[in-house]
């Protein structure tokens, strides 16, 4: 991991504005933060800022990755909503009370994969997942995968799951997916319910070209990044998933151990019997 240096004391924050919770945290936040000489601005503002600090849940965080990406600022995540597996923070973690400090004398940063979906003209960025899944209709719908040159396989299923190691513990996970170690150069590819006994996840390369076809006629698929729908997808047509050419990074205060998160927050590998549960 690098270490952040902060070059201008500014900070942005992108707060999910629906919880009271996460508001009164993030007026406590920007107070701290003005209060050490910070100037704060709002996550639309961020271009300049040398931080963006999310205030929320998990989703939050996905929201705000794509202006991260965008100009190319590191994230720090405050956890207020169930999971937090992908913030750094929770709500009542005492080194909230010390954060600007900590961002002074330099935080970690740790690099993730994104995936870019392509539409027609249209891209699209996603930190955890695209997925390609049939729309309105209740029948079994016949999707076509392709990876790099191959030759296309027939899947019927609900749709199609590809996952970066970031969203390996997320909707890919739901979907039989295997858990992948943010330092694995992959990705993840699973389709959702699919009608057969053999179907099994798909771990590839992050170089390659993943392509999805929609087969079912008559009737519009839906292309989701992230969890959010962002496009239908006409009959016959195709979405192709590459590796987005920037990394989001993420600014830790430490060094992130995959497996205790895994444990903390998913209670993997914690007995059944154990009272956490």
């Amino acid at each position: 991991m690098t270490v952040l240096a902060i070059e201008s004391k500014i900070v942005a924050l992108f707060v999910d504005m629906t919880r009271e919770n996460a508001r009164s945290i993030a007026r406590r936040v920007a107070g701290d933060f003005r209060a050490g000489g910070f100037e704060v601005v709002d996550g639309p503002r961020a271009a300049d800022a040398a931080l963006l600090i999310t205030v929320g849940g998990d989703g939050t965080l996905l929201r705000a990755a794509r202006i991260a990406v965008q100009h190319d600022i590191p994230l720090l995540g405050i956890n207020t909503g169930r999971l937090g597996f992908l913030t750094e923070l929770d709500e009542d973690d005492p080194r909230l009370a010390d954060l600007p400090a900590l961002v002074e004398r330099g935080l970690l940063i740790d690099q993730r994969t994104a995936l870019q979906a392509e539409y027609g003209e249209l891209r699209y960025f996603a930190l955890n997942d695209v997925v390609v899944r049939k729309g309105e209709v209740s029948r079994i719908v016949p999707f076509g995968l392709r990876v790099d040159d191959g030759a296309a396989t027939q899947i019927a299923a609900d749709g199609i799951c590809v996952a970066t190691p970031t969203g390996s513990t997320a909707y890919f996970l739901s979907a039989g997916g295997s858990l992948i170690a943010p330092t694995v150069d992959a990705f993840g590819v699973v389709p959702l319910l699919p009608h057969t006994l053999f179907s099994r996840p798909l771990i590839v390369p992050t170089h390659s070209t993943i392509e999805i076809t929609s087969d079912l006629e008559g009737a519009q698929a839906h292309l989701e990044c992230d969890g959010e729908v962002l496009s239908e997808v006409a009959p016959g047509s195709s979405v192709v998933i590459r590796c987005h050419p920037k990394r989001v990074r993420f600014a830790r205060t430490k060094p992130l151990h995959f497996l205790e998160r895994l444990e903390s927050k998913m209670l993997w590998g914690v007995s059944i019997k154990d009272p956490r549960r």
